[in-house]
């Protein structure tokens, strides 16, 4: 991983962000030696699963749930 310090990142902000997306490498910043921040390349677009064909139709949702169970119904 490539350390710059803020005054070097200062300076050379837009070429270290170029650098960053293309070769997908880490850049630590640091202030006085001491790490501050980190630039890390964005993780590409998440694949879209489809969803179609994954529901199991059990039974009426708008039947009671579990009627055998109540009390009142006894």
């Amino acid at each position: 991983m490539e350390t710059l310090s803020v005054s070097q990142f200062k300076t050379t902000c837009l070429s270290v962000l170029e650098q960053v997306s293309k070769q997908k490498k880490k850049v630590l910043i640091t202030k006085r030696g001491k790490p501050i921040a980190e630039i890390i390349p964005v993780a590409g677009p998440a694949e879209k699963i489809s969803l179609k064909e994954t529901v199991t139709f059990m039974a009426d949702i708008l039947a009671p749930v579990a009627v055998e169970d109540w009390e009142a119904l006894r």
